[in-house]
C-alpha cells in the first residue's frame, strides 16, 4: 500500500495561507511522528514514522492568491504545488488527482459545505476550519456520507488542545462539582471584518469564533442543548457601509443544568494589546474555574507601540540548526489529531467509529452546527423586534422531535411554534 498522504488545501487566507501551510510544511519534512506525542497518540510514533506527506495542490478564488501561497510552499520546503484558482477550484483538483487522500477546507465559512460533500462524494478524508457548516441538514448530509465511505471528516477545534483547557477537562472540572453558569467570550480585532474578510455579511462573529467555545463547552460536558436566546448588534459596521453584526451574544441551556453565555464582536479598536480578546469561566456548585486566554502572563511596551500581549501557546516557531523553523503549538494538535485518524484508516484498515474518541469529529460538530443555525434564526427575528420596541421574546428548544423556534410575535398561530429541523438533536 502506498505509505504517502496526499493533501489539497482549498482556501489560503489568513488561517489557510498560514496554520495550515505551516503544518503541512512541516509534515512534509519531518513526518507526523514529531507531533504525536503533543496530542497523547506517542505509541503510533514509530509505526508512523516511515508515512510521507505531500501537498499536492493549493487553491484560492483568485489565481494571483494561488501562486502566492504555492511560491510560500516552496520556500518552506523546495516543493511547489500545483496552484488551482477560480471559483469552484476543489473540482479541478479532484479531476487531477483522483488518488488524492485528504480535502483540507480553509475556505471562507459558507463554503465549507459544498467542498467537504464534493470531496466525500470522491471518497476523500475532510480535514476543515470550524464551522463544520452552517445548517443542521448539510451537518446531516456530511456525516452520513462520511459512515457510508468510512472516511474522516476532522474539525480544526483547536481550543480542545489548548494545555489550559485540557487541566480544566481532566481535573478542574471534577473539582468544582456541578456546572451551574458560564460565560465565555472571543472578540476579534475590526480588520477582520472590514478588510481581511471579504464574506462578513453572509456570517457573524458568534458562527465565526463562537463555535470555537460552543465546542469546548460540549468537549468538557457532552451535554446536549435544549433551548437558546439569542441577541445581535449593528451600529459600528453599517457606517462602513457593512450589512454585518457588529456583535451577537447568545445564551444556551444545556441539558444538564448549566446556562453559558457566548459573547463574540469583531470590532475590537486596533491598537488593543492583543491579538484577540478571549476568555471564558465556569460557576459550579463547589467551586469555580477562570481562563484567561488573551493575557497568559507575557506583556511588553515600548515607546510609540503601546503594551503588548501575545499567546505563544498557540504556535510558535522553534528554531532548528539551519536557522530554518519548525511550527508548533495547539493550534497544530487539532490539525494533527485529524490527521492521524486519516492515517489510520487508510494505511491502517481502521474504522472509523473505533478513532472518534481521538479528534473533533463530524458527530460533535453536529451539536455546535445546530446552535450555531438555531442562533442565527433566533438572533435576526429578536433583532427585528428590538428595532420596533418589542422586546427580544424568540427562542429556540431543541429536543427528540429536532429544534423548534418559539415567537410568539409570528402573525399566525400555526407560526408561533415553527419545527425548522425534525431529527433529534
Amino acid at each position: 500500500m502506498d505509505g504517502t498522504i496526499r493533501i489539497a488545501l482549498v482556501g489560503v487566507g489568513m488561517f489557510g495561507g498560514d496554520v495550515h501551510a505551516r503544518a503541512y510544511a512541516d509534515l512534509q519534512r519531518a513526518g507526523i511522528s514529531p507531533q504525536l506525542g503533543r496530542i497523547g497518540l506517542d505509541a503510533w510514533a514509530r509505526e508512523f514514522a516511515p508515512i510521507k506527506f505531500q501537498l499536492a495542490a493549493v487553491a484560492a478564488r483568485t489565481e494571483k492568491s494561488a501562486r502566492r501561497a504555492r511560491a510560500g510552499f516552496r520556500r518552506l520546503t523546495g516543493h511547489a504545488p500545483k496552484a488551482f484558482s477560480g471559483p469552484k477550484p476543489w473540482l479541478d483538483i479532484l479531476r487531477e488527482f483522483p488518488d488524492l487522500d485528504v480535502m483540507a477546507v480553509a475556505t471562507p465559512d459558507p463554503l465549507h459545505a459544498e467542498v467537504i460533500l464534493t470531496a466525500l462524494k470522491a471518497g476523500v478524508h475532510v480535514l476543515t476550519e470550524k464551522p463544520m457548516c452552517l445548517d443542521i441538514s448539510e451537518a446531516d448530509r456530511i456525516i452520513e456520507l462520511a459512515r457510508r465511505g468510512n472516511r474522516i471528516v476532522a474539525v480544526d477545534m483547536h481550543k480542545r488542545y489548548d494545555p489550559d483547557h485540557l487541566r480544566i477537562r481532566d481535573e478542574i472540572k471534577q473539582r468544582i462539582g456541578d456546572p451551574l453558569y458560564g460565560t465565555a467570550s472571543l472578540e476579534e480585532p475590526l480588520h477582520v471584518s472590514t478588510s481581511t474578510f471579504k464574506w462578513v455579511e453572509q456570517s457573524d462573529p458568534f458562527t465565526y469564533v463562537g463555535s470555537h467555545w460552543v465546542d469546548l463547552i460540549h468537549h468538557y460536558y457532552r451535554s446536549k442543548p435544549v433551548s437558546l436566546t439569542a441577541v445581535g448588534q449593528k451600529r459600528r459596521l453599517v457606517r462602513k457601509g457593512i450589512n454585518a453584526y457588529d456583535a451577537v451574544q447568545v445564551r444556551v441551556d444545556y441539558a444538564n443544568g448549566m446556562s453559558i453565555n457566548f459573547h463574540n464582536n469583531w470590532i475590537t479598536p486596533p491598537d488593543f494589546e492583543g491579538p484577540v480578546n478571549q476568555g471564558h469561566e465556569i460557576v459550579a456548585t463547589e467551586g469555580k474555574v477562570e481562563s484567561d486566554q488573551q493575557y497568559r502572563g507575557l506583556r511588553w511596551w515600548h515607546w510609540s507601540g503601546g503594551s503588548r500581549t501575545a499567546n505563544t501557546h498557540f504556535t510558535r516557531d522553534v528554531k532548528r540548526p539551519d536557522q530554518s523553523a519548525a511550527y508548533v503549538g495547539y493550534g497544530i494538535d487539532s490539525l494533527t489529531a485529524g490527521l492521524a485518524a486519516i492515517c489510520r484508516v487508510k494505511l491502517f484498515g481502521a474504522d472509523r467509529a473505533s478513532l472518534a474518541e481521538l479528534y473533533p469529529t463530524a458527530e460533535d460538530s453536529r451539536i455546535t452546527v445546530a446552535i450555531v443555525h438555531a442562533a442565527r434564526i433566533v438572533r435576526d427575528l429578536n433583532y427585528k423586534y428590538l428595532r420596533a420596541g418589542k422586546g427580544a421574546p424568540v427562542t429556540a428548544r431543541f429536543g427528540r422531535d429536532g429544534i423548534t423556534i418559539v415567537d410568539p410575535y409570528a402573525r399566525r398561530a400555526g407560526m408561533k411554534r415553527r419545527h425548522f429541523y425534525g431529527q433529534p438533536i
